[in-house]
């Protein structure tokens, strides 16, 4: 095995960075023969994440491409799979630059190191944004040396040689080298320099473009044990851990002997936690021979709670206060553009709302878990987590272990939606192992998950909107009272900006701002604030544009203007003109305008979010009884190049369904600090006979690719609120649906 040094430019400096003796362990650990391409996952070549802008070129060996002489193309994963494809999309990447049959890839999970791999993260649907170039010269790079070996035996110039089918083909005979024999030959051959490698052209992709079964599909049909709750250790105990309904709320005393007592049960103790949601609470932890002996001990535990520093938020108090505030209850501004009081008292027509969302839970399928082996001075654990390296940090802080001595094992998740990017139930399994001495398998019941989740916000918003007397938008304000845990900024996924659509294209804009406090943790749900803001903005400037006697699409494209990106260069900011494209593709797409079936209604609305641009138009109708039917949606999609077509598909599909699936019945009733919903019988999901048709529609582009986990859920709710109106007259300002009297 040759592990390649790795030369690049940075500004006018020469650099070189040599693989450390612990990765080159690490890495020649993994085979014993073939050709080994180490290459960055992280910021070389691509947009920074940070900053917004072209990136500066710095390769660091931290992950890579397994060619073996045994005829396998190994590529490692390194991103967590939660369900939204990278397991498959970012091999993809590689395998198409390297020419290599799919057939011959064998994708593994990478493992959890920072140094080796940089960011190994699920979350803000950054993994093939960030991936995209890097993953490419890579597989560039490893073709590049597959070529010269072969030049080399033929002794023919490298331009006389072409790559296909994990081939390398003569063009002068026509005669051909498989990549596995040109293997060991091809890892003694010097790294090129950055001009000697060409990226392929996108007309050239054989792969990137097309539809690939998920790489665990047959796995997961299989019932194979990838998934947290699949794992096994020798002589491991089942465990399940009962926390304060209220939050913060601490145990003082439990009926600790008799639950010992109970058939299956080993051990049952109070564990004083770090008071940090993020790491662990105080609770009881049960540990026993089955789940179902942990399980069935845990609903008869009786504990005495101190709830004297619990919380006590109260969902109904928080909505009479919000009721209640005015437009000079609050100074703090996000935005201030222009006269927005002149211009009200100067429009032609003034309209005002008062919207509202609830607090969310994620739900997750597969409710959190974890196996942990605390064994003294060092930590291993299989967690199903989005967020590992996180989670590593975490263990070594919580536990006074040094980081090199924490394992993490990288598996499936099911589910994220953003619930695993904290990693509370990881140090609660760590330390119940480190009580009992033995490898603890820790499994939450959907109540535990339910009643202890990181929420999705809830929120207020009082707007006002006028018209000119031409029926433009002419000024927009926002008096947005959000939650807070310090009363200094919103709890987490509750931020609002001033690049909120369309107060950055309005001239007299206005986004003020008011606190109210808050203890129950939050946290990022799929699309953080995006999944919210989009119902409030999109809803209202439909109330405008039907105030303004206008077509929506007319009233939409016209705020949206001429074709400009707001801020060249920051994949972040918004594009008019690649916004309007979507706008009018869906609209084609979905017949807007037409003559649709008797009592069948239209609906659209748009969102950018995570650096996407997503369309949707909802055809739904109401029955005499409130019944709502989505009947089809239509959504139309510029994230640059798809990578798998399949993958991209299926995420825009599942994330329409996980919105519709929100805004019809889901809330929580948070009182006295406590959640009061536990399982689906009270926040039901949406079922296969109400999944309406939904038709995607891409916009490929040579625009730097973004993701896709994300972008498509914003606008569903709002493009059905507004077709809702369009059937019944009926605005609806809050949610879920079923609070306004609709079923479905």
């Amino acid at each position: 095995v040759m592990i390649f040094s790795l030369e690049f430019e940075r500004e006018d400096n020469i650099s070189k960075i040599e693989t450390s003796r612990r990765q080159f362990i690490l890495l020649s650990g993994l085979s014993t023969s073939g050709l080994i391409v180490p290459f960055s996952i992280g910021k070389a070549n691509v947009i920074d994440e940070n900053e917004n802008r072209k990136g500066e070129f710095y390769f660091e060996p931290n992950a890579f491409v397994q060619i073996s002489s045994d005829g396998r193309i190994i590529i490692f994963s390194t991103a967590p799979e939660v369900g939204q494809g990278v397991k498959t999309s970012l091999p993809m990447i590689l395998a198409d630059e390297l020419d290599a049959l799919w057939q011959d890839i064998e994708v593994m999970v990478a493992p959890i190191s920072k140094e080796v791999y940089g960011r190994q993260r699920a979350g803000g649907s950054f993994s093939v944004r960030s991936s995209w170039l890097p993953l490419r010269r890579a597989g560039a790079e490893a073709r590049y040396a597959l070529v010269s070996a072969a030049a080399e035996k033929w002794k023919i110039n490298i331009n006389q040689c072409r790559t296909e089918k994990s081939k390398v083909i003569n063009i002068l005979t026509g005669q051909t080298f498989s990549y596995f024999y040109l293997a060991d030959s091809a890892a003694r051959v010097r790294r090129p320099g950055k001009n000697q490698i060409k990226l392929k052209d996108s007309s050239e992709f054989k792969l990137i473009g097309t539809r690939i079964g998920g790489v665990d599909n047959q796995e997961i049909v299989a019932g194979s044990p990838l998934f947290g709750t699949d794992q096994i250790l020798p002589e491991f105990l089942f465990a399940t851990y009962t926390k304060c309904p209220s939050f913060g709320g601490e145990p003082i005393k439990a009926n600790l002997s008799r639950i010992r007592n109970l058939d299956g049960i080993k051990d049952a103790f109070i564990l004083k936690g770090t008071g940090d949601a993020r790491e662990y609470m105080s609770g009881v932890a049960i540990v026993g021979t089955s789940t179902w002996a942990c399980i069935q001990a845990k609903s008869l535990l009786e504990v005495e709670w101190d709830e004297q520093n619990a919380s006590n938020d109260s969902w109904s108090k928080s909505l009479e206060l919000a009721s209640g505030i005015t437009e000079s209850d609050s100074d703090k501004y996000i935005l201030k553009k222009g006269n927005v009081n002149l211009t009200l008292k100067q429009s032609a027509k003034v309209l005002r709302a008062f919207y509202s969302y609830p607090f969310i839970a994620h739900a997750t399928l597969e409710p959190q878990n974890c196996m942990a082996w605390h064994r003294g001075n060092s930590i291993e654990v299989w967690p199903p987590t989005q967020a590992p390296q996180q989670g590593k940090e975490t263990l070594s802080k919580v536990f006074s272990i040094s980081p090199d001595k924490v394992r993490i094992h990288g598996i499936r998740s099911g589910g994220g939606f953003g619930r695993r990017l904290y990693n509370d139930f990881i140090c609660e399994a760590s330390a119940i192992s480190e009580r009992s001495g033995v490898p603890i398998k820790l499994q939450w019941t959907r109540e535990d998950d339910m009643r202890h989740d990181f929420y999705r916000t809830g929120g207020f918003h009082h707007l006002i909107g006028s018209l000119d007397s031409n029926g433009r938008l002419s000024s927009l304000r926002d008096h947005y009272v959000a939650f807070s845990h310090d009363l200094k900024k919103p709890v987490s996924g509750g931020r609002i900006t001033e690049n909120e659509f369309p107060f950055q294209l309005i001239d007299n804009s206005e986004i003020v701002q008011s606190l109210l406090p808050w203890k129950i943790p939050c946290g990022a749900l799929r699309a953080p604030g995006s999944n919210s803001f989009a119902f409030v903005f999109q809803s209202f400037l439909h109330e405008l544009s039907v105030e303004a006697n206008r077509d929506h699409v007319e009233f939409l494209l016209d705020i949206l203007g001429e074709a400009r990106w707001l801020d060249p260069g920051n994949l972040r900011s918004l594009n008019t003109g690649r916004m309007s494209n979507v706008v009018k593709l869906v609209a084609d797409k979905a017949g807007w305008g037409n003559t649709l079936d008797e009592g069948h209604y239209h609906g659209l609305a748009f969102y950018f979010s995570h650096s996407g641009y997503v369309a949707e138009i909802s055809e739904i109708s109401v029955s005499s009884n409130s019944e709502v039917r989505v009947h089809k949606v239509d959504v139309a999609v510029d994230v640059g190049p798809i990578v798998n077509l399949s993958g991209a598909e299926s995420q825009c599909e599942g994330a329409i369904i996980d919105g519709i699936s929100s805004m019809f019945s889901q809330s929580l009733t948070i009182e006295n600090g406590k959640i009061q919903e536990g399982n689906f019988d009270q926040y039901p999901l949406l079922t296969i006979s109400s999944t309406p048709e939904i038709k995607v529609h891409f916009i490929q582009s040579d625009n730097i690719p973004t993701g896709l986990g994300e972008p498509a859920l914003p606008p569903i709710i709002p493009s059905i609120c507004n077709a809702i109106y369009m059937a019944t007259n009926s605005r609806v300002r809050s949610l879920p649906l079923a609070g306004n009297n609709f079923k479905f």
